[in-house]
């Protein structure tokens, strides 16, 4: 499944502000710089989770979405599954998880002048411990949604270790011209952290 990204912000301009002031690292995740580096190998799967969230909301014929799955742009796949409101209100809720086997997006260039990295990321694989998506949409088809991605993904690779993600997010939702919701491109901010299994953090600021 090829999902397009686009971003208000880019995030290589805003890791060149990080890598100045960070030095280099090691294999384990345990530092600022480390934290950042492990952020940025998943930065396209969260959009990608956004979507596949929003296309199970879509097939949904019972609580319980059908699991939505796509490529690493590399290798692997990501999975999402979960459950989602139902009725007629126009404010529902879902609840989902993300699954991801040996996923990467290749090469990651953190910063003008840096080395490339790539890391391959796992997740456990009971659902019921995999990272949350949490949405909440509000005015169904064209209002606004909120949300929350919290989780560990385990890393090999370049990095090795843990990377802990807490990211809050927010944005506006439309009809997609056949009736079914998406995500408006260019409203969604998405704030938070990234952390190592240790000290390391990286403060995320984007917007897709």
């Amino acid at each position: 499944m090829n999902i397009p990204s686009l971003r208000a912000v880019s995030l290589v301009a805003v890791s060149f502000l990080f890598a100045a002031a960070l030095p280099g690292c090691n294999d384990e995740v345990g530092s600022d710089e480390q934290a950042r580096r492990a952020y940025l190998g998943l930065d396209k799967s969260v959009e990608k989770s956004l979507q596949l969230g929003f296309a199970g909301f879509n097939a949904a014929t019972s609580a319980n979405i059908p699991a939505q799955t796509a490529n690493g742009d590399a290798s692997g796949t990501l999975t999402i599954t979960g459950q989602v409101d139902q009725g007629s209100s126009s404010n529902k809720g879902m609840r989902l998880r993300v699954g991801m086997a040996t996923y990467s997006d290749g090469e990651v260039t953190p910063a003008e002048g840096e080395e490339p990295v790539e890391i391959t990321y796992q997740t456990v694989t009971d659902t019921t411990m995999q990272p949350e998506l949490t949405l909440s949409l509000r005015n169904i088809p064209n209002g606004t949604f909120t949300g929350t991605l919290v989780g560990t993904f385990q890393m090999d690779g370049e990095l090795e270790g843990e990377v802990t993600l807490n990211l809050t997010m927010s944005g506006q939702i439309e009809d997609d011209g056949t009736g079914k919701v998406r995500r408006k491109a260019g409203s969604t901010t998405i704030t938070g952290t990234a952390k190592s299994g240790g000290d390391g953090e990286f403060q995320v600021n984007v917007t897709l």
